[in-house]
């Protein structure tokens, strides 16, 4: 089944016992799981009705398709504080350490050390850990002495959401053009299976690749399959979405594997039922001389990279007053305060 939609047309809600059609079901996926990379069911109203993102920038949405890639946002902030090459602009500066693994932060009264897989240890007054909140579910950093138990329990009452745009080439275009025609939804009876198509002959004429976003259980189910078997299970899904089209096999496909990275594993943070503003606050909170920041610290924009850069500017704030200014108290409000 083909739904065709325009990005600003209004999309019908959902029903108190969940879409029960597959057509329901994927314009339900559409407007939640499509943003929030998990399911109604399981995402806050509290921080997503209305979503801070767009009620504070705009409804607009826009595809980045810089050749330079996102990475080139990140170069341009280090490029404020740390010494850069004039001519390539590449980072050049000693103090930052690139492709090392940090493994352990001991913390003192006194100060932090910090050691990497490679067995070096960096000492320090304070520690900024901006670790993605999938990562701090794991031991791939271990704290000495231990996180105590409400920092671990706020860690791990927020959900590391999977959102994965898998990327296609074809040798040529069999799919729709025109004003309305960027997206299309695939209906199945099983929720998120292939379920957003787009296409980029706007951004990128003649380049025949579409780009079809899973999340969730079915971001962890292609991540561990072969990207031949995702290859031959979205073709088949475009030959049903397309039954007069002669839909060539795909010739390319890219399959980002955030979940099994042990770097990531995850793509983003979402707000579960039952948290609010109190847990929040504990999962930002220092530890002694240890800070965290991170998307996943952002109050309104968590998800996002904005709310990720904003998170960093706070958390540096935070730290800052009790280094410099001695106001290192952090106050947390009662859950029902």
């Amino acid at each position: 089944f083909r739904c065709m939609i325009r990005a600003t047309s209004p999309l019908c809600r959902s029903m108190p016992s969940g879409p029960a059609r597959p057509v329901d079901m994927v314009v339900d996926y559409y407007q939640h799981d499509f943003e929030f990379a998990e399911p109604p069911r399981v995402t806050s109203l509290q921080n997503t009705q209305p979503l801070p993102t767009f009620s504070n920038f705009g409804d607009d949405v826009y595809f980045v398709a810089d050749q330079r890639g996102y990475e080139s946002v990140v170069y341009h902030v280090a490029g404020q504080y740390l010494k850069t090459d004039r001519k390539s602009g590449a980072v050049t500066d000693p103090r930052l350490k690139l492709n090392t693994v940090v493994r352990e932060i001991s913390y003192f009264p006194s100060g932090v050390t910090v050691k990497t897989e490679d067995d070096k240890v960096y000492r320090a007054d304070y520690v900024v850990v901006s670790a993605s909140l999938g990562v701090l579910q794991t031991d791939l950093i271990r704290f000495k002495p231990q996180l105590p138990s409400w920092k671990i329990v706020s860690i791990y009452q927020f959900d590391m959401a999977v959102y994965t745009k898998v990327f296609l080439k074809f040798p040529k275009r069999f799919w729709p053009e025109g004003e309305g025609k960027e997206f299309f939804l695939y209906a199945s009876g099983r929720r998120g299976y292939f379920p957003v198509w787009q296409q980029f002959e706007q951004q990128y004429p003649g380049s025949n690749v579409l780009l079809v976003t899973v999340t969730d259980d079915e971001s962890r189910r292609i991540e561990q399959q072969s990207d031949n078997q995702t290859m031959a299970e979205a073709v088949a899904v475009l030959r049903k979405m397309f039954p007069k089209e002669d839909v060539p096999d795909a010739t390319e496909i890219l399959v980002p594997r955030w979940w099994s990275n042990r770097f990531f594993k995850g793509s983003f943070s979402n707000w579960p039922i039952g948290v609010n503003r109190y847990e929040y606050d504990l999962i930002r909170a220092p530890v002694g001389r240890v800070y965290f920041t991170g998307e996943h610290t952002s109050e309104k924009y968590n998800g996002y990279v904005h709310g990720a850069y904003l998170a960093g500017i706070d958390s540096a704030d935070i730290l800052i007053n009790c280094a410099k200014k001695k106001m290192c108290k952090y106050d947390v409000k009662g859950k029902h305060d």
